[in-house]
């Protein structure tokens, strides 16, 4: 391998966890302020970068716990697929690339990435449908607006779990013709 992709990979790697460290600071601010609301309400007026759910945690419990729900169950999810992504860079190996776990991860993390993409899809659902009923919850949308980006996500990712699968028997042929 070419010292450019050796280093273009090490980037990415410090990236994933870049990106997976904010992820898991995301969501555990989303859960703390979520579980600090219950003894404080005043916290509800912001939850999270300007979330503002204080209407909804007077007037409608259940629905605020929903919403939340949903977005503390959204941002660990996506946490976790980038736990898999760093779990790939550290057991990825360059002499024998095509790896039954590597296969393994690489599905596993599309699997996630439709559990996300549903999620959103369901969040979004009902979100318009608290919508239609007259409470102001639009900020919240933002936490869940790239279910499409999800999805596409998904289905490379599944595509490429297929070509590794194929790989890795192709590089086992190689293996016994040698």
């Amino acid at each position: 391998m070419s010292k450019n992709n050796e280093t273009i990979l090490k980037g990415l790697h410090v990236m994933s966890w870049i990106i997976f460290l904010g992820l898991c600071i995301e969501a555990g601010a989303l859960i703390f302020n979520w579980i600090y609301a219950y003894f404080n309400p005043v916290v509800s007026q912001n939850l999270y970068k300007g979330l503002d759910l204080s209407d909804m945690y007077e007037n409608q419990y259940p629905h605020f716990t929903g919403l939340m729900s949903f977005v503390v169950m959204g941002a660990i999810l996506k946490a976790y697929l980038f736990y898999l992504v760093i779990k790939i860079f550290l057991k990825l190996n360059w002499v024998k690339p095509f790896d039954r776990e590597i296969a393994n991860r690489i599905e596993k993390i599309s699997y996630e990435a439709v559990a996300i993409a549903v999620l959103s899809f369901i969040a979004q659902k009902y979100t318009t449908h608290l919508i239609h009923k007259g409470y102001e919850v639009s900020d919240v949308a933002n936490f869940w607006s790239d279910t499409p980006a999800f999805l596409m996500m998904a289905a490379i990712l599944y595509i490429i779990a297929q070509v590794f699968k194929k790989g890795i028997e192709l590089q086992n042929e190689n293996d016994l013709t040698v």
